[in-house]
């Protein structure tokens, strides 16, 4: 099949704060947290103005009720209890954290759509292209890649800013989502220039 361009889908204007310029918001950087110390500095540039002008950013966290309830099959494999209510480790990073105008999502399954609002959320946005960081790049990321990929959302996961549970598991999961959609696998530093060219493009005036 033909590789997709990296962002997909007809930039839509937004007011832009203090500047007056038009954002294009084509794109969503979608972060899982606790994100692994190995993605921390590399996921800062992604909160920069320069990307926040062209996406609108939406963070996924994994959080579970002391009690157990809603943590359904996820001890029948290698994993016990995580992402408790209440622990400091369940927290969004302190470096990675919402800025206004950004979004929060809590979720109790490992992919970002299960039992949230997020398909309804990057609908309104009109939202085309998702770009993924975070981890565990085979739970949290690639559930996330394989449902909004079933949901026929363009899916781009940046590999040098997501991290697994194994170098083995991280692999070849990053191979998976490469076999669903031709051209997934990006580095941060793809996406950032195609955040600033899809920026520069904005602040073009439109011809009459």
């Amino acid at each position: 099949m033909p590789r997709q361009p990296l962002i997909v889908g007809k930039p839509a204007p937004f007011p832009a704060l203090a500047s007056g310029a038009l954002e294009p918001a084509p794109s969503l950087v979608a972060r899982h947290t606790p994100p692994p110390s190995s993605v921390q500095s590399p996921a800062r540039p992604f909160g920069s103005r320069s990307a926040a002008r062209v996406a609108k950013v939406i963070f996924c966290r994994e959080v579970h009720r002391r009690s157990g309830v809603d943590f359904g099959r996820e001890f029948d494999g290698s994993e016990d209890a995580h992402c408790l209510e209440g622990k400091e480790a369940t927290e969004l990073w302190p470096s990675l954290r919402p800025a206004d105008g950004e979004y929060h999502l809590v979720k109790r399954r490992y992919s970002g759509f299960i039992g949230t609002e997020f398909e309804l959320l990057l609908r309104g946005l009109g939202v085309s292209t998702l770009v993924l960081i975070g981890g565990l790049t085979d739970v949290c990321v690639h559930y996330t890649f394989a449902d909004a990929h079933q949901r026929d959302f363009y899916v781009r996961v940046v590999e040098d800013c997501v991290g697994g549970s194994s170098k083995a598991r991280h692999d070849a999961s990053l191979d998976a989502m490469e076999y669903l959609q031709a051209g997934a696998r990006r580095s941060t530093r793809e996406i950032l220039d195609a955040f600033a060219a899809l920026s520069a493009d904005a602040a073009v005036p439109a011809s009459r």
